[in-house]
């Protein structure tokens, strides 16, 4: 494996790479320390739901009136209100012709909490499009594709329910809220998530609030983006002598900080991999905080910006220069981090390989 590294120089290791592009080999995008990186080096439009992109203004059009014409986070809920309620109000209506008819109108409607993968919708699982395409409300996160909406029915009413840094359209309670009252109106609510549901998804409170108010709750897992990404770059998350467990970690710090909140000395482990969701922003401390804690500066890290989709961007370099790696590349949110030796049997880490002949007398060592 070649070495990317020009030591008279000193090359960022940015790998840009775009699985989803006709051309399925890796975009190699090198640029010298003093000139600006492209950003984003592709040009294209986000795979994900944006705060005010019109992607969502097209899905919500029927809950905004027809005169709306910019949409605001000042006004979302001021807005909204009066169609949900009317909503809420056809789907009563309904429940109560069926149960005139003699149907099963009487009974309460079912929430799905639906895991939707990294990003790319062919990682989709069967019974997640089976549940999508029943639904007759989605309630969706920002990190749902685009691709992945457009399996919803036509005559199904969208509801993005999202947040990012700074800007939550909903409040978990009133979520929560939204959920309750559609599912005891009869309708067959989906909740879409990025990832997996009940990994730093906040699915299980959602399935624990419903379930104590007698709401059926059925639980569709998706492909977390550990497990998605880590396979699309070739890292295994384990590898017998190399990494005998993995861990995931929350990046996110208390009241928007820049510490992370669960990086402990026993996180340190050279012999385990760790994958951290949400850890842009807490990045440079948990470096600083992993090296103290005895992981060797020389450990091998991948942060990756959407992950699995077109517009997927990829960061390598050693934990002791990773932090001004991934500044330089200027990474956003979605980014994935993996950090661990086994980031370096990936066929696109651009420094040298892990001997081979090491890797063997470790896999030995364990026989």
């Amino acid at each position: 494996m070649k070495t990317l590294v020009n030591h008279h120089h000193h090359l960022s290791r940015t790998h840009f790479y775009s699985p989803n592009l006709s051309n399925p080999s890796p975009h190699l995008h090198l640029h010298f320390n003093n000139i600006r990186p492209t950003h984003p080096p592709l040009c294209l439009p986000s795979p994900f739901t944006e705060m005010h992109s019109p992607e969502r203004l097209q899905r919500e059009s029927w809950m905004l009136p027809t005169t709306t014409t910019t949409h605001s986070s000042s006004n979302d809920i001021a807005l909204q209100l009066p169609e949900l309620k009317r909503l809420l109000q056809v789907l009563k209506e309904r429940r109560g012709r069926d149960s005139k008819g003699g149907s099963f109108g009487n009974r309460p409607g079912r929430v799905s909490l639906v895991g939707t993968g990294p990003g790319d919708p062919e990682l989709l699982t069967v019974k997640a499009i089976r549940a999508v395409e029943a639904a007759d409300l989605v309630l969706y996160d920002r990190l749902v594709s685009n691709e992945v909406l457009g399996l919803v029915r036509a005559d199904a009413r969208l509801l993005y329910v999202g947040k990012t840094a700074g800007y939550h359209s909903r409040t978990q309670e009133e979520i929560h809220e939204l959920l309750l009252s559609f599912a005891e109106a009869g309708a067959n609510v989906v909740r879409l998530k990025g990832g997996d549901p009940l990994v730093f998804g906040r699915g299980g409170e959602e399935m624990d609030f419903l379930q104590q108010q007698g709401i059926q709750v059925k639980i569709i897992p998706g492909i977390t983006s550990a497990s998605g990404i880590a396979a699309e770059l070739g890292i295994p998350l384990t590898h017998r002598g190399v990494a005998n467990s993995v861990r995931f970690l929350t990046g996110h710090s208390r009241n928007g900080g820049t510490d992370p909140l669960h990086v402990a000395e026993n996180a340190a482990d050279p012999d385990s991999t760790l994958v951290i969701y949400m850890g842009l922003a807490t990045l440079p401390s948990l470096v600083a905080k992993l090296m103290h804690h005895g992981l060797p500066p020389d450990t091998p890290a991948a942060a990756v910006e959407r992950g699995t989709t077109a517009q997927q961007r990829i960061v390598f370099a050693e934990l002791d220069s990773f932090v001004d790696e991934v500044k330089l590349a200027e990474l956003v949110s979605p980014t994935l981090i993996i950090i661990g030796k086994v980031v370096a049997l990936s066929p696109y880490w651009p420094h040298t390989s892990i001997d081979d002949s090491h890797v063997r007398k470790m896999e030995e060592a364990c026989l």
